[in-house]
């Protein structure tokens, strides 16, 4: 089978990362993953998703060091750079062209392309480097590699092109390589991995010891848990330990962030809006380290105990005492420099995140598909008060099981999907897709300027011929040019003059089900093949 050279780039919405394989296709090493935050005295396998430009609009830097850089110099140096924070959200749940712009924390826009594209440049030339330093220098190009970039499942199929236009400006595929990026959807990328770990690979409470059951007929549902959604997808293993997708992808937007932010509106009611909008506006590289100690505190499901800042205590004690800030809320204390939070404070910043997840996966048991475990995946399944109250929630129903980094397992599972492209047999429509055709014309049946004559006869034009179905659909539409219904592509098949007159045939393929949809047109009779990507981009 030959050398199979890979890199997985786990592009997330708080934190990215890479990892890569330098093996023959039947050696099944674990892939290297890339650890960040040596200049900030971490070890972690991602890196924060924010990135710095100066004023002119070129990038200066990504990640940790994106935001040491911007948050040091506080003030007028700052406020003229371009910093981004958690931009990927931007593709979520909107109409997306290439001129979409998005908003930098100073307030002034910038181009969306080029955002994702110089993250993509970034994280490609680092990779490149970081190989090179494991190979003994060995020098290697983009092209060397089969790419795979993740993407969330409840992602439409728009803001797939549109990563796949930012990936080909970063360089990573160029005209001609464009079948080395693969998308791989980031609950798919996760099965594959968790398929592969033995029992102690899985953080086990109240379960004992258990594996993921490879045998078909297998159903499960991977939650994967990001900073900002959640997505849930239903999957059944076939036989030969391929994939049907049961449900599509639904989820929320309510992801770990949403802890994070009900942490600092916490802090923020405590000191009041006047001193800590004051104390944000100021110091805005304490509130971020403070939100970095958050990020630790929030795994654990314990009291916590965070050092009041230096200068946040200043700011507070020239209101009142900071004592009395702390007397009128509850589950939180004040001892000497020490903001105290009770565990069950931590928790009800989990409720609305919590609720939200509870509710998607009691919809999918109405459904009774017969379930036999919830796999938990992506860097907020690593806290202890969602794996609890998910576990607490469905222990009667199914089997809850979360791998011991489950931030990893996506990234490791993506390199896996790189080797295995056909992991996946098939997946639920999230539209209804069909075809623009002619039908001989019937008066009592087709509108009248719908009309089309020929040598051949009459005809009807722009019928609506379906492919495929939507889960819960509403009727299928009768003429393509009716609303709700938008044309993606049309094909010209060159078809050299024949004796056959009309009567030839055209074959139509159209892969569906892929993370990306091409459709290839043949005239049977010359051979002329004629392939388009489907377009969901707007220019």
């Amino acid at each position: 089978m030959g050398e199979s050279y890979i890199i997985a780039i786990d592009f997330g919405t708080a934190y990215s990362g890479y990892a890569f394989s330098l093996t023959s296709r039947e050696e099944e090493a674990d892939p290297h993953v890339k650890y960040w935050g040596e200049e900030v005295g971490l070890e972690t396998p991602k890196t924060p998703t924010c990135i710095l430009f100066d004023e002119h609009q070129q990038f200066v830097s990504f990640g940790y060091k994106a935001s040491e850089t911007y948050l040091k110099r506080a003030g007028k140096d700052s406020r003229a750079k371009f910093f981004f924070d958690c931009f990927k959200m931007s593709l979520y749940d909107r109409k997306i062209t290439t001129d979409l712009t998005i908003k930098a924390a100073n307030g002034k826009e910038m181009k969306a392309l080029i955002v994702f594209s110089e993250t993509l440049r970034f994280l490609k030339e680092d990779a490149l480097k970081t190989i090179e330093q494991n190979t003994d220098g060995r020098k290697f190009k983009a092209s060397d590699f089969t790419w795979v970039l993740t993407v969330p499942a409840i992602w439409d199929h728009s803001a797939k092109q549109f990563m796949r236009e930012a990936a080909t400006k970063a360089g990573i595929v160029s005209d001609g390589t464009e079948n080395n990026l693969v998308f791989a959807l980031e609950p798919e990328a996760a099965s594959v991995h968790c398929k592969k770990l033995p029992p102690e690979g899985f953080i086990a409470e109240k379960q004992g010891r258990n594996k993921l059951d490879q045998s078909p007929g297998t159903r499960y549902i991977v939650v994967d848990c990001g900073g900002g959604t959640i997505d849930i997808t239903v999957h059944e293993i076939l036989e030969g330990g391929v994939l049907k997708e049961l449900h599509k992808a639904s989820g929320s937007n309510l992801g770990g962030q949403t802890v994070d932010r009900k942490f600092k509106e916490f802090l923020r009611d405590t000191f009041t809006a006047e001193v800590w909008d004051k104390y944000e506006e100021n110091y805005p590289s304490e509130v971020r380290r403070i939100m970095c100690d958050f990020t630790l505190f929030k795994r654990n499901d314990e009291d916590m105990e965070i050092i009041c800042p230096l200068n946040l205590g200043m700011l507070a004690q020239k209101k009142q005492n900071m004592e009395e800030f702390f007397n009128r809320v509850q589950g939180a204390s004040w001892d000497e420099g020490v903001i105290k939070v009770s565990k069950q404070k931590l928790r009800s910043f989990f409720e609305e995140s919590l609720c939200s997840v509870t509710l998607h996966l009691r919809e999918i048991w109405k459904k009774r598909l017969n379930i036999d475990y919830i796999l938990l995946v992506g860097g907020f399944a690593e806290s202890q008060i969602l794996q609890k109250r998910i576990t607490d929630e469905f222990i009667d129903d199914c089997k809850v099981l979360c791998p011991f980094r489950p931030q990893e397992a996506i990234v490791k599972g993506a390199v896996e999907f790189g080797k295995k492209k056909g992991v996946v047999a098939s997946r639920k429509s999230a539209y209804t897709y069909g075809v623009g055709v002619l039908e001989r014309f019937n008066e009592s049946k087709h509108r009248a300027d719908k009309k089309y004559t020929n040598r051949e006869g009459d005809w009807c034009d722009d019928i609506f011929s379906k492919l495929v179905e939507i889960d819960e659909d509403e009727k299928t539409p009768m003429y393509v040019d009716e609303p709700k219904v938008e044309k993606l592509k049309s094909i010209i098949v060159q078809s050299p003059d024949t004796p056959l007159g009309m009567d030839r045939e055209i074959q139509l393929e159209i892969r569906f089900g892929f993370t990306e949809m091409t459709a290839t047109a043949t005239d049977r009779e010359s051979g002329s093949v004629y392939t388009v990507k489907l377009n969901f981009v707007t220019k």
